[in-house]
């Protein structure tokens, strides 16, 4: 491949974990991998690239190591996840050896670049992130931040700069999260006012001349309602939507999904193939991706009419949210059976944005 000739990377590497014997997951990406993507993306293009909570370091260390700049990392938080723990009796009854999984970490790198982000973007059209894409929706009105001190608003005064709506959403955030109870839960029942200053609370005094005890500001709530939880959020993916594209595959047994274990048994809750997973699938990729969490992921980082690879395509995620957000696509795999996956899916998501009569989940 040419230098400097894709616009974004978005993938699902290796976390380097060899679990339940997938020989591809041994090690994360080397240093020599990652700047081979270091060497094809344009000055300023991103790399988004998944990892897995215990090897999250590696990853992060060989991107740099690469030459990448370290923007940010994106938590991608979900409640569904099983616990992988060896489960003590005896003595020991209740002791176990590892916490369930709720989490998956996304490291967000960018080639370097040595003009302004504004030249670049002229000059390649990257470098800076597509915000105004990934806003997530609200019916809030967003006056000036979620539980902002408008103290203009409070105090009947003129304000002191111009506040704006952003009638098209919130700002996307580095957390995602799947929509489950486990995860709402965590979370407070009002953004930012889990506790909320009234104004009554006594304060030590600053430094400089002023004694006693300073008057606290209550802060202004703004209309802005609900659970933090409420910032974007991506569900696992379905059984329906991997297997979308593969109706004349021959499905596979989740035995033979997770390396020939015992049907109904524990161990079929292989995290590499999808927890809970009991009746198998067409798609037996362990690792895939939901759609709408892969399309925000390219919109984020890529500009409009890009190219993206992904050099670890597996059973072709990111090249479906690629195809259906008008992106082109390159996908590189080892595994020729995952070419042949990632291929039927692809073309599925082709079919859906050519065909004059589109399904409604597409229009």
């Amino acid at each position: 491949m040419s230098d400097n000739s894709v616009d974004a990377i978005v993938t699902d590497p290796p976390y380097g974990l060899s679990f339940m014997g997938h020989k591809w997951d041994y090690q994360v990406p080397t240093v020599e991998q990652w700047a081979e993507c270091l060497r094809v993306l344009k000055p300023g293009g991103h790399l988004l690239a998944f990892g897995g909570s215990r090897t999250y370091h590696r990853l992060v260390v060989n991107v740099e190591d690469a030459g990448f700049e370290i923007r940010d990392m994106i938590e991608w938080l979900y409640g569904t996840g099983f616990p992988k723990s060896h489960n003590l009796d005896g003595e020991f009854e209740g002791w176990g050896t590892g916490l369930k999984p709720a989490h998956e970490p996304i490291v967000m790198a960018r080639k370097p670049f040595n003009i302004t982000v504004a030249k670049n973007m002229a000059t390649y059209g990257t470098g800076a992130l597509n915000i105004t894409s990934c806003r997530v929706f609200t019916t809030d009105e967003l006056d000036g931040g979620n539980s902002s001190l408008l103290s203009h608003l409070r105090d009947n005064t003129t304000p002191t700069s111009n506040y704006k709506q952003s009638p098209e959403g919130r700002w996307p955030a580095n957390l995602i999260h799947d929509g489950s109870k486990e995860a709402i839960d965590i979370f407070p029942a009002n953004a930012g006012a889990a506790s909320p200053v009234k104004g009554t609370e006594p304060s030590a005094a600053c430094t400089g001349q002023i004694l006693g005890m300073r008057k606290r500001v209550a802060t202004y709530h703004h209309g802005d309602s609900g659970s933090a939880a409420r910032f974007f959020y991506c569900a696992k993916v379905t059984p329906a939507e991997r297997d979308e594209g593969m109706e004349r595959f021959i499905a596979f047994s989740a035995s033979e999904m997770t390396g020939g274990r015992k049907e109904g048994s524990a161990g079929l809750n292989d995290p590499r193939a999808g927890a809970g997973r009991n009746s198998g699938a067409k798609n037996p990729h362990p690792t895939v991706k939901p759609l709408v969490l892969m399309k925000y992921l390219c919109r984020l980082v890529t500009p409009k009419g890009g190219t993206i690879l992904d050099p670890f395509t597996g059973s072709g995620s990111t090249g479906r949210a690629a195809i259906e957000e008008g992106f082109s696509f390159i996908g590189i795999d080892l595994d020729p059976d995952n070419i042949v996956t990632a291929s039927a899916r692809i073309g599925y998501s082709y079919k859906q944005i050519t065909s004059p009569a589109k399904s409604p989940e597409y229009e």
